[in-house]
């Protein structure tokens, strides 16, 4: 099954080749669209989308297009997909696991960087996946807290799942049976800024709610947390005291919740439901970690 629909998907790739293409595609015409697809395409081309298909699925990789029983219905808005295609590696159980989207920046400041490990350890221990990318930074501490304690994660590429290895700081931590990877772009496409954008949309878009760690006066960061309140999504927002970052304080005051310390965070996420029955206690040193500077 693997084969196929990572066949289904290269094959929408190469006769449709945008994604607002495919999803239309898929939405007019499903399967039948794909079929059509095959058609148009010369001897050569198919027989290189197999040999594709056929690596793809010998790596575990698995694609799930729109219309599938696979596909999350919270990817969905009015009819269409946030993305129509998406790339998947590891436990595909997770695309429908309750979690919590986190961002941030790359370039995150010390008491960043301790929030995102302690926001992501929160998220985790209420028996939530955290979703997030996969840049360094805010990305990989939530990833990482997620792992340390046993939980589930979800990496979130902004490049073809191709480029995809496990990093350094992932080496000890990485559980392939409790992490998903996700991308929703063709195999091989290299990163760039406007697919992080995009990106972020599947993050905010798998999880209950988006937390903030920090956001700059621009970016990708900023751009996902008011996408995100567009949405209607809840957004938690990192509230520093007097170090806010300016991004964290424009979501703030577009509507965000500010969040304080890791108990507000973890109240917060009890009140969206959808939690474990059992929460696992902190480590004590940051069971109420505050997070305005000089505080903790």
């Amino acid at each position: 099954m693997s084969f196929e629909s990572n066949l289904k998907a290269l094959v929408a790739f190469a006769d449709l080749r945008t994604p607002a293409r495919i999803a239309k595609g898929l939405a007019d015409g499903g399967v039948a669209a794909l079929r059509q697809g095959w058609g148009n395409l010369d001897a050569e081309t198919r027989s290189g989308l197999e040999a594709q298909a056929a690596d793809l699925d010998q790596r575990g990789v698995s694609a799930v297009l729109f219309g599938d029983d696979g596909y999350p219905a919270s990817l969905i808005a009015k009819g269409r997909p946030v993305a129509p295609v998406l790339f998947t590696q590891g436990d595909t159980s997770l695309l429908h696991a309750s979690g919590a989207g986190m961002c941030g920046s790359r370039k995150v400041s010390p008491l960043g960087l301790k929030a995102a490990f302690a926001c992501g350890d929160e998220v985790s221990r209420r028996g939530l996946a955290v979703i997030s990318g996969y840049a360094k930074g805010v990305d990989t501490e939530t990833h990482l807290a997620a792992l340390n304690n046993g939980g589930r994660t979800v990496i979130v590429l902004a490049e073809g799942i191709n480029h995809f290895s496990v990093k350094r700081a992932f080496k000890e931590a990485f559980d392939p049976e409790r992490v998903l990877v996700v991308s929703q772009f063709h195999p091989q496409q290299p990163w760039g800024a406007y697919a992080a954008m995009a990106r972020n949309h599947i993050i905010f878009g798998l999880g209950k709610a988006l937390v903030v760690i920090e956001a700059g006066e621009k970016g990708g960061t900023l751009a996902a947390g008011k996408d995100a309140l567009k949405r209607g999504r809840p957004v938690f927002v990192l509230n520093f005291g007097d170090d806010t970052p300016p991004g964290n304080a424009v979501l703030l005051e577009m509507g965000g919740r500010p969040v304080t310390s890791r108990t507000e965070l973890g109240v917060a996420l009890d009140e969206l439901g959808d939690v474990s029955d059992h929460v696992e206690p902190a480590p004590p040193e940051q069971a109420s970690l505050d997070f305005e500077a000089g505080r903790n």
